[in-house]
């Protein structure tokens, strides 16, 4: 998850500066975001509605952040 476009990002900016300031003149922005690793029993049928509704109604502040997930099978 990461801050809306709209939502400034004091981190994200931070970090921006630093790199900057090590000569790095390439780099346009830094986002900074949650990460989440969510195991989800494989036999479901629906991991995809189960990590949408997860995220929606618990881990995502819709006023500010925005979401995406990625399915990966474990190795």
């Amino acid at each position: 998850m990461t801050y809306k476009e709209s939502v400034f990002d004091p981190q994200g900016e931070t970090i921006t500066e630093a790199i900057h300031s090590l000569g790095h003149s390439d780099v346009k922005q830094v986002h900074v975001g949650k990460f989440f690793d969510v195991q989800v029993d494989s036999s479901k049928e629906n991991v995809e509605k189960t990590i949408s509704e997860i995220s929606e109604q618990l881990l995502v502040n819709f006023n500010l952040e925005t979401y995406h997930y990625e399915i990966m099978e474990e190795a």
